[in-house]
């Protein structure tokens, strides 16, 4: 029996898994922010229960969307905005208990400063109907500094287990702040020249 090619309603593509996961993922953060006002180390581990799952569904929205043919502009849009709702308040929670302090904080600053650099571009661009692809190291960009958030959530409940795992965290914050550099850069030279050429 042929499968059925009748397009989805907008309002049946808003309630997909992949948006609900993207929603659930905006969810998350009030709830990370909330973790750090629980005394104790259950807080740190609860947010990084959260941080992590959050972190699943980032990659499993994308995934089911791609294979179910679920993408929808309402997904394109919300994902990276949930994306980098995680990351400013994960980093805003860690500034503000002193996990990440003193010249750490440029790292911090850096990784925010780009974020906000790139949202900008991308919809500049997307007014443009110019599409600039993800690169392999902006993914392991994305990858080390999620990584060096979650290690840095568990801080100091992280060093009763493994002492120094904050200082690992802080590395990894500074290896994801110099490929953010990096690839924002990138980024930027790959867009202007479509910004310019709008332009004339």
């Amino acid at each position: 029996m042929a499968h059925s090619t009748k397009p989805r309603s907008p309002r049946s593509l808003a309630t997909s898994l992949p948006n609900l996961l993207t929603y659930a993922r905006i969810a998350a953060v009030p709830a990370l922010v909330g973790c750090f006002f629980i005394p104790g180390d259950i807080g740190r581990w609860a947010a990084v229960l959260i941080f992590t799952l959050a972190g699943i569904t980032d990659f499993l929205d994308g995934y089911l969307a791609r294979i179910w043919k679920l993408q929808s502009s309402l997904g394109r849009m919300l994902d990276p905005i949930a994306d980098k709702l995680l990351v400013a308040a994960a980093l805003m929670v860690l500034i503000a208990n002193g996990t990440i302090s003193g010249w750490a904080l440029w790292a911090a600053i850096i990784i925010l400063c780009r974020e906000i650099l790139v949202s900008g571009l991308r919809e500049s661009l997307a007014e443009l109907k110019v599409s600039v692809p993800v690169t392999r190291l902006a993914k392991w960009k994305t990858t080390v500094q999620m990584v060096a958030l979650g290690i840095l959530l568990a801080s100091p409940a992280g060093d009763k287990l493994i002492p120094g795992v904050t200082e690992f965290g802080i590395a990894c914050l500074w290896i994801s702040a110099i490929l953010t550099l990096y690839t924002g850069f990138d980024y930027f030279r790959a867009s202007i020249g479509h910004l310019f050429d709008d332009e004339l």
